[in-house]
Parts: C-alpha cells; structure tokens; sequence
C-alpha cells in the first residue's frame, strides 16, 4: 500500500504548530515557576529582586506560618464542608432547571419568559446589600449556608447543560416514552447517564467556584473560625503587619524571612494544590463538555 507523503509545506507547519505551542506552554509555566521561586526564598533576596526561577536562601518558614496555624485547618474543614454540600446542591439544581427549559415550546409554552429571566438574572443581580439582609433576616450568617445557599442555582452552569441536553437526538425521548417511560425516568435513566461531559464541566465549574470564593466568606461570617479557607488567606497579611506594629517579640521571630511576596506566593500555592489534584480526572471532559453545550442555542 502507498502511503501518501507528507508534503515540505506541511513538515514546516507542523514543525511551526509545535514550536508554538511550546512556547505558549512556557509563557503560562514563567509565571507558576516565578510565585513558586518566590515562595520557597528568604525575604531579603526578593527585597533585593533576586528571586526569578529558582529559589535564593531556601526556606519554607512562609509554609509553616501558614500550615501551623489552628485557624487555617480551621478554615479548610469550613472549605470541605462548603464544597461537599455545595457543588452536589448545585448540580442537582442545575439538572432540575436545565432539563425543562432544554424542551421546545411545544412541550413547555413558557420557557422563553424563563430563559429570558434567566439571562437577565445572571446579567443583574439584587446588589450586596439586599443580598446581605436576605442572608442576615433567614439567621443564615456566621453558617455555612450563607456560602452555599445564595448561589444554589449557577445560571451559566444551567444553560450549558441545557444547550447539551438540548443537543440530545429527540427520537431517544419519543421512543422511551412510546416504551411507558415518565418525564423522570427519561431524566434520570436516559439524558443523565449520556450527560457525564456537560455535567463533569459543571461539577468542575462549581468546585472551582466554592474552593476559591473568599469575599462572600468575609461578608457573611463575624468569626474567622467560620472563614472558608480562601477567605482565611485574604487575612494573613494583613495579621502579619498587625504582628509588627505590635512589637510582640515572639510572634516577630516567627516572621523572620517572610514578607507579603512569599507569603502571597505560598498562600497560592497551598490554595490550588486540591485543584490541581481533581483536575486532570475531569480534564477529559471538560472540552467536550463545553463543546458539545453549545451545539444549539
């Protein structure tokens, strides 16, 4: 069999897409190096803007102030705990909206008034402060509720799925229910277990949205032993300047070689690393998710 061959053209653009897409991968991959240099030197090379790529006077004093602390395993469990309950209440809301709205006007008269509140919505909010009275008058504050409840429902994670469920063959429905099926049934025995795409992205959307949200943790909680764990890093340095100006002589022995630069680039680090665990699991699914979601509008 004579197999085709690759043209001189063709070598040099594949050639040209290769380089590029190294370089591309570099330019993402400096900054990460630079916040990880940054975080494992002492204080006094980066004062000096020493620090680049590789670490000067290692150390980890920035991590162990961090990790020491009561207040940020703390901080984690409230994280956990938002995260458990939050991403599966928002997946679960997703569906419930999505999979009606994913009909024709035929099967549901009033979805354009729907989609239409819905775009709206996600467009305009209420404001903080009305967010907040609502949050305050339900005793919602200083629990992890006030975290999770006041975005229950993900309107964009709602219309990528509706947009995938939308994309469903139709003659799957028509003919489970010629079969006796009810609208549940389909939901749940048919568009579902052919849904893992979208809904892997929007699982991925959630999580990244409970694990870094840190202002909502500030607004609703009076304590920092309720603070998520984003929040609690938002307070760090602020708390180490307050530990200078007050003099306290052990508490400043603690912050020798820590400065706000290693301290913010190891605050990063700590924050991404579950991120960086779970996503490659979802990654697979992520493109084809998004992808197939905006097949039909």
């Amino acid at each position: 069999m004579n197999r085709k061959k690759t043209s001189m053209g063709r070598k040099v653009f594949l050639a040209v897409d290769v380089i590029v897409i190294l370089l591309l991968c570099l330019i993402c991959m400096v900054p990460l190096l630079n916040l990880l240099a940054y975080s494992f030197s002492a204080s006094q090379p980066i004062i000096e803007n020493k620090v680049f790529l590789w670490p000067k006077e290692f150390t980890l004093k920035a991590y162990q102030y961090v990790l020491e602390s009561k207040e940020f395993w703390s901080s984690v469990s409230v994280s956990v705990k938002r995260v458990l309950l939050g991403v599966p209440l928002n997946t679960l809301l997703t569906i419930l909206v999505a999979y009606p709205l994913s009909k024709d006007e035929r099967q549901f008269k009033a979805r354009k008034y729907y989609v239409a509140y819905m775009l709206t919505v996600m467009l305009f909010n209420g404001g903080l402060m009305p967010t907040y009275y609502i949050v305050s008058k339900t005793k919602l504050i200083d629990t992890v509720w006030a975290l999770i409840i006041p975005g229950a429902v993900p309107i964009f994670n709602c219309i990528v799925l509706m947009n995938f469920f939308r994309g469903i063959p139709s003659e799957l429905e028509e003919s489970a229910k010629l079969d006796g099926a009810s609208q549940w049934q389909i939901l749940w025995r048919i568009f579902i277990p052919i849904s893992k795409p979208s809904l892997a992205t929007i699982i991925l959307f959630s999580l990244i949205n409970h694990w870094n949200s840190w202002f909502d943790g500030l607004i609703y909680s009076n304590h920092t032993t309720n603070y998520p764990l984003q929040s609690y890093l938002q307070t760090l340095v602020t708390s180490t300047t307050e530990i200078l100006a007050q003099g306290d002589v052990k508490a400043i022995a603690k912050l020798v070689d820590i400065n706000d630069t290693n301290m913010k680039a190891a605050q990063i680090f700590i924050s991404v690393i579950p991120l960086m665990l779970i996503y490659p699991f979802l990654q697979k699914y992520f493109t084809t998710g998004l992808t197939m979601g905006s097949v039909k509008g």
